[in-house]
């Protein structure tokens, strides 16, 4: 006789566990316990199969019954439940693994030790936000074209044109790691470049060699932080980027021997960088020690002592001496090196000062081939002629 809920209900366990039959295979499992699970017997191919439709408590008395004339219908055209419901909790699996978002990370994984912390940082963020919300979940060789162009118009109706192109960049990357481990056959990223609007060519503004002695004046008249003052300065006298800069510590800085070693990780090409320095930077440097020698970072934040001074700060210095459009942290770069070059300076000497060299290029260089101490007089030289500059009126 078939089952009803109240009889459901009112089955108490027992010392040995014991079934209720519903009828056409279908039957409730009471265990000693007091739980309750659906239980479905078939033959299949001459043998005896049992399956599983879940507790009572998840499942009704109504959906066990439709679960059971699902199976039976299987049955009757030659499937297995069981062995049908193995191969849907696989694909299930395999879809979840292969997921964009899934294989996302894990080709972030996988390169995260050639990029520095703040850059692999600002990755992973950048598609948690404008990514995987709307594909992660996708299979990643199940994506069309039009699926992503719809993620990277988002980005684009932004104004972002930049960021869009480096999304679609680094997509592209995702699906051809998806490509070589197997688990994709096309990348459409590459295509939709013409789809997209072309970002404007982004330039750092550069003060020419004869505004420089001005803006270092005007940068001295500078009263407010002291940290902020001479970050900009030695950002300005050594060439290193500002994000080089900003998380520097202590232990970084030997001011006895006048070198300051920046670890791989911090450094876009993923080798230590290591920066000689004039005597100007030195004193530079001796002037915060009393200040920041015993926090963590040598340019201390504003708001957190336990934080570096913001990626904006050399920025809101420029800006507040009345040289904003007109001069960046990276623009020094761009300054040092053209006074650097038609003053003859050796070119190797100015790219390992300013990282530019390539890894495969310097793989092997020793300590004696970096050019340190070269670097010493080229950089010594450097802060004199700005400075002779200032003090004589150009």
């Amino acid at each position: 006789m078939a089952l009803t809920d109240i009889q459901i209900k009112r089955a108490k366990p027992q010392d040995k566990p014991y079934t209720l039959n519903d009828g056409q295979g279908l039957s409730l499992l009471i265990n000693p316990d007091g739980s309750k699970g659906w239980r479905f017997r078939f033959r299949f191919a001459g043998k005896a199969r049992l399956m599983s439709f879940g507790s009572y408590d998840l499942v009704s008395l109504a959906e066990a019954r439709e679960k059971r004339d699902i199976a039976r219908k299987q049955v009757a055209n030659g499937i297995d439940p069981v062995e049908e419901r193995k191969a849907l909790r696989l694909a299930q699996k395999l879809s979840t693994e292969n997921s964009f978002e899934a294989i996302c990370r894990e080709w972030h994984t996988n390169k995260a030790d050639r990029w520095t912390v703040a850059y692999r940082e600002e990755i992973i963020k950048t598609f948690e936000q404008d990514v995987f919300p709307f594909i992660g979940k996708r299979p990643v060789s199940e994506i069309k074209p039009l699926e992503l162009l719809e993620v990277l118009r988002r980005i684009e109706k932004r104004g972002a044109l930049e960021k869009t192109r480096k999304v679609r960049q680094r997509c592209g990357e995702v699906f051809r790691y998806a490509i070589i481990t197997g688990r994709a056959e096309y990348n459409p990223a590459p295509d939709l470049a013409i789809a997209l609007a072309v970002p404007k060519q982004k330039h750092h503004p550069f003060l020419s060699a004869e505004e420089l002695p001005y803006f270092i004046q005007d940068l001295e008249a500078y009263t407010g932080s002291i940290i902020t003052k001479n970050a900009t300065k030695i950002v300005m006298l050594t060439g290193v980027r500002t994000q080089e800069m900003r998380f520097a510590t202590w232990e970084e800085v030997d001011l006895d021997k006048g070198i300051w070693e920046i670890p791989a990780e911090r450094m876009k090409m993923r080798r230590p960088h290591i920066v000689p320095l004039s005597t100007q930077v030195v004193d530079l440097f001796k002037q915060l020690k009393p200040i920041t020698g015993h926090y963590p970072y040598i340019f201390i934040g504003r708001n957190s002592r336990s934080k570096p001074i913001s990626k904006e700060s050399v920025s809101q210095v420029i800006e507040l001496i009345g040289y904003k459009g007109r001069a960046t942290g990276h623009g020094f770069r761009h300054t040092m090196s053209t006074i650097l070059h038609e003053k003859g300076f050796d070119t190797q000497w100015i790219e390992l000062q300013l990282a530019h060299m390539d890894k495969n290029s310097i793989r092997g260089i020793y300590n004696h081939a970096l050019h340190i101490e070269n670097r010493r007089i080229m950089l010594q030289w450097y802060a004199d002629y700005l400075y002779s500059k200032v003090n004589h009126g150009q």
